[in-house]
């Protein structure tokens, strides 16, 4: 349709007051974006603020508790124990937490708990990501495990950091895998003037290490043991975990120190776990041997003595599907078939 004059200046008096209510609006909305930006930035930086502390669990000890939970977007992975220790000219870490971030907080919390003393050694009781995974923040020279802890590190880690970005997200943000830069293999070592006992078992995983302070005699058992938490056991065997139970239960010590849970005077983190180990091993190879699916195994109740233990219909659940299988091999007889 043609357009007259009139109608071509209404036009572009029409567009350009639109084009001014747009610009207006486009500036209102930057703007907007841009306060909403700046005021969750700093609700999202305390959001993703560990907030570690530390408790003296005994002379120089200090233990770094997380939580009894599963990995979460509220919790960042901080489901672990860690622990670092004051020696006559530095300090010793026992685990480094589940990621570059956490190692910065921990790094942070040493040195405001202990300042002005160098870190000397930093031990990884095993390969799972919430002990490990804050490598990055400290020297990897200093940085000791088993060549088993190692190994498993260098295979699994790429697997268990895409799988913790999947359940904790932007809490992982920069970590990158760093492999402990010395293998040990000796039953001790002295540290800036303090001797440590090194013990070198498994069934938690393949390669499980244990580190006693021999001045005070706590025993930094790793995954070992679990303390109103339920065990994992995406690596386990169970008989062997319940025969390296058995030597730390017979291992002189003050206090033991578990992967997760609270400390240990009396030797409670070993028989909660022991027990709920046998007895999971006994249900699941009666559950195998009666032919339930896993999905019907899973359905089982859990006995109440075990109600104090956290995540545990969770953690049971997912040992129905680490172990199912390889119990249905052992206990199934294998029946030759020929036509």
């Amino acid at each position: 349709m043609h357009k007259s004059p009139k109608m071509k200046q209404r036009s572009s008096t029409f567009q350009t007051t639109l084009n001014k209510k747009l610009s207006r609006r486009q500036f209102l909305q930057s703007a907007g974006a841009c306060c909403a930006y700046c005021a969750m930035a700093p609700a999202n930086a305390k959001l993703l603020d560990y907030q570690l502390s530390a408790t003296e669990i005994a002379s120089g000890t200090w233990a770094v508790h997380g939580r009894t939970e599963y990995f979460n977007l509220d919790n960042g992975g901080n489901i672990v124990n860690v622990a670092f220790i004051e020696v006559p000219d530095g300090i010793v870490v026992v685990d480094t937490g589940p990621s570059k971030r956490y190692g910065e907080a921990l790094l942070d919390l040493i040195q405001r708990t202990i300042p002005n003393k160098p870190i000397l050694r930093v031990y990884n009781t095993h390969h799972h990501p919430d002990h490990c995974f804050g490598n990055q923040v400290f020297d990897s020279s200093l940085i000791a495990a088993p060549q088993g802890v190692i190994d498993n590190l260098a295979s699994e880690g790429d697997a268990f950091a895409e799988n913790l970005y999947r359940l904790v997200g932007d809490w992982m943000r920069g970590t990158a895998i760093v492999l402990p830069g010395t293998a040990l293999d000796a039953d001790h070592e002295v540290v800036g003037g303090r001797r440590f006992s090194l013990f070198y078992l498994s069934g938690h995983t393949n390669s499980d290490f244990v580190v006693r302070d021999d001045e005070t005699g706590v025993l930094f058992t790793g995954d070992l043991a679990f303390m109103f938490r339920t065990p994992t056991t995406p690596h386990a065997d169970i008989a062997t975990w319940q025969t390296a139970i058995s030597t730390l239960d017979s291992t002189d010590r003050e206090l033991i120190f578990p992967g997760h849970g609270p400390q240990d005077k009396k030797g409670d983190s070993l028989t909660q776990t022991a027990d709920y180990l046998a007895w999971l091993d006994e249900n699941l190879r009666t559950s195998v041997e009666q032919g339930l699916t896993m999905n019907e195994a899973m359905a089982l109740p859990i006995p109440e003595r075990f109600n104090a233990l956290s995540v545990l219909r969770t953690e049971y659940e997912r040992s129905v599907v680490h172990l199912y299988p390889q119990l249905e091999d052992s206990v199934m007889q294998i029946i030759e078939i020929t036509r």
